[in-house]
């Protein structure tokens, strides 16, 4: 009698146990949904239902303005692919981030690998590179309409030195692209260095050490063994943030270009600009927008499917 007794004793111990411990698991539970909700709320507020007006004005002819509109379907996205302007300015899209993306990760590497390297004016260098992502856009641009410019400015100055004929930059249709490409590269170029220079602090010494004792002596064995597949997940970030950086591309072209000339630097969210702000499309330049985050996410997707699986995560 006594065994049965204890044997329900502990039974029902067991079962206050269990029934203490789900209490306790759902009151974290609920403490974390009411922290979380905050951000819930704002992304839901700020991203996610702002998207789904995007997506239901593209389905319309709404302009800015006016009160009646119409659902109209798939109708301007049927526009859209027959639309030369649009066309164009996806194409240039495509050119500027194919330049500036791998320019600006491949030089921000480097310039971070020298900086590191660096023993004296280490913090001078970080500063002097980065003051250019600290720097308005819009105000540099009279900077750069002086440098570029075909006649007074000082780089046609110096190919004329060199005995080349420069360019009109930002003036013909064929330069004018690669002209706002160097420019993006100029601004991404420190921002990336800073992301590098991280990635490069978290390595431990130790490994350059292990390595060397293997018998890697010079300094490109220690970069391909060591350092670049430890800098895996920084760089996968890197290439993220720069191509949605590059695929971005407005207040150059806004301030220096206006798309021009000949659309030569006609880019996606000029077009939406235009095709919204100016001449009061809103359900076209939804329909553009819609397009133009679905590029993204594309990119993103393949990137992640190529790059992620080479990664070497620590």
């Amino acid at each position: 009698m006594s065994e049965i007794v204890a044997v329900m004793t502990g039974s029902s111990g067991q079962s206050l146990a269990g029934q203490a411990a789900a209490k306790a698991a759902r009151r974290e539970e609920r403490m974390a949904w009411q922290l979380a909700a905050p951000a819930i709320i704002l992304i839901l507020v700020l991203v996610l239902l702002p998207t789904l007006a995007v997506f239901v004005f593209s389905l319309t002819n709404y302009e800015l303005g006016y009160d009646d509109f119409q659902f109209i379907g798939f109708e301007n996205y049927v526009e859209l692919f027959s639309d030369r302007t649009f066309l164009i300015s996806l194409k240039n899209t495509v050119l500027y981030t194919a330049i500036v993306a791998p320019c600006s990760v491949l030089i921000g590497l480097g310039v971070a690998l020298l900086i590191e390297s660096e023993t004296r004016g280490r913090a001078f260098f970080r500063t002097a590179y980065f003051l250019p992502v600290a720097s308005l856009l819009v105000a540099m641009a009279t900077v750069f309409q002086y440098l570029l410019h075909p006649t007074i400015g000082p780089v046609n100055a110096i190919l004329s030195m060199l005995g080349i004929a420069g360019p009109n930059w930002l003036g013909s249709s064929s330069t004018v692209l690669i002209s706002l490409a160097i420019i993006g590269i100029w601004q991404s170029v420190g921002f990336n260095m800073v992301l590098f220079l991280a990635g490069l602090t978290a390595i431990p010494r130790d490994l350059y050490a292990a390595a060397e004792v293997d018998g890697a002596k010079s300094s490109w064995e220690r970069f391909r063994l060591v350092t670049w597949p430890m800098l895996g997940p920084t760089m996968l970030f890197v290439i993220t943030i720069s191509i949605i950086n590059a695929v971005k591309v407005f207040e150059t072209v806004k301030t220096l270009t206006e798309g021009g000339p000949n659309k030569g630097s006609e880019v996606l969210l000029w077009t939406i600009y235009q095709e919204g702000f100016v001449y009061l499309r809103v359900g076209y330049a939804s329909a553009m927008t819609v397009i133009f985050l679905a590029v993204l996410i594309v990119l993103m997707i393949l990137q992640y499917r190529v790059v992620d699986r080479k990664v070497h995560y620590t």
